[in-house]
């Protein structure tokens, strides 16, 4: 039976929140701990970030779908595997966790509740960066839905941590976290005036999955 849409939208605001306390909590202890090795305190921030989302997909993806991403809401509401008239709610629930998540990491490591970030992520480099890593996450993520169901939460880590890696931008893959990420002053953040230019960047990278999905395998409707 599908839950409510407020006990829904509810657990997409909490799990989004745990997930931005889990990348810049995770972010602001490794470079506290590193002694200056930036690529030691990368490895411990996209480990913990990979981890976190296993968890928190398996936790909460029976009750909201776990999405903590407007644009896989987007996605499946593209796709008509999810009613449109969710989506606001959905998207609103999204940006808002990730303030709270970003507030709750500031204020477990006794910073300022919010703070705009001096990280500069800007040029075509890092742009590209996340059309490939909102691409390579849709494309796991629609993927393995259907081949795989039970596999999206371990596939959706191990891409993520990769993409740490792989990507110059560090893969933030995620407008709700672009945005709240540029509320943090620290290791994981994002200067406002960049913010724009990432999200852009994966809306693209989005849509470009969604609708080469939609081709290879087919719209399908399953809510009304």
């Amino acid at each position: 039976m599908l839950l409510s849409l407020a006990r829904r939208s509810s657990a997409e605001a909490l799990g989004t929140a745990f997930l931005l306390a889990v990348v810049v909590g995770s972010g602001i202890m490794a470079e506290r701990l590193a002694a200056g090795q930036p690529a030691l305190a990368l490895l411990a921030n996209a480990l913990a970030t990979g981890a976190g989302l296993i968890a928190l997909i398996l936790g909460l993806g029976s009750i909201s779908g776990a999405h903590f991403n407007p644009l896989v809401t987007l996605s499946l509401a593209l796709r008509k595997e999810m009613s449109w008239r969710d989506v606001p709610a959905y998207w609103v629930a999204q940006i808002f966790g990730a303030f709270a998540g970003v507030a709750a990491a500031h204020a477990m490591f006794g910073l300022a509740l919010f703070s705009a970030s001096q990280h500069s992520r800007s040029g075509m480099a890092q742009g590209f960066s996340e059309f490939i890593a909102t691409f390579g996450l849709l494309m796991v993520i629609l993927g393995c839905a259907r081949a795989r169901p039970k596999a999206v939460a371990f596939a959706v880590g191990a891409y993520i941590t990769a993409a740490y890696w792989f990507t110059a931008s560090t893969a933030f893959a995620n407008p709700a976290v672009t945005l709240a990420r540029a509320a943090s002053d620290t290791f994981t953040g994002i200067r406002p005036a960049d913010a724009p230019g990432f999200i852009a960047a994966q809306l693209l990278g989005a849509l470009a999955a969604t609708y080469l999905f939609k081709w290879w395998q087919g719209a399908r409707t399953v809510q009304s």
